[in-house]
């Protein structure tokens, strides 16, 4: 059945394909997260560990209102590692095991990314005339705000 909420097939396309992308970097993210939480090692171990497990779970709430959002507007959500991979914005260190305080500034640069991916994403579906998804994307970013701003603190 068509979707009719007020947007045009061109417009949902272009929410939906920067939805897309949004959600394939919050996978992304997410398993690294997972990979840090499973890996975190030394001082400190468990309160990172804690830490780690905590955003994690964040996010994946934030990968099901992505997927989500992506079919209330009518589309298919992907949801394959290889679509996945094919089209996040951030980058993966395969056969690396960072010490803790890198791990934390990886994740406070992949966070510090997704935001500012983000905005030129709320830019472009405010210029699509998509409110509702400019919306729901400024609260995802500040989502990963409060993320970033948590790391940044371990760092100082």
């Amino acid at each position: 059945m068509k979707t009719s909420i007020g947007l045009s097939a061109e417009q949902l396309k272009t929410s939906t394909d920067i939805l897309s992308t949004v959600l394939a970097d919050e996978v992304t993210l997410y398993i690294k997260t997972r990979k840090f939480h499973w890996n975190v090692s030394g001082e400190s171990f468990m309160e990172l560990h804690k830490l780690f497990e905590h955003q994690y779970k964040e996010i994946e709430e934030v990968i099901d209102e992505v997927a989500e959002r992506i079919g209330k507007l009518g589309s298919v959500t992907i949801g394959t590692m290889n679509q996945y991979a094919k089209m996040t914005r951030l980058k993966e260190w395969p056969d690396e095991y960072p010490v803790r305080m890198k791990m934390i500034e990886e994740l406070l640069e992949d966070h510090e990314t997704v935001i500012k991916e983000l905005r030129e994403d709320i830019d472009k579906c405010d210029e699509s005339g998509d409110a509702g998804t400019t919306d729901f994307l400024t609260g995802v970013m500040q989502e990963h705000e409060t993320i970033a701003w948590t790391l940044r603190r371990y760092l100082k």
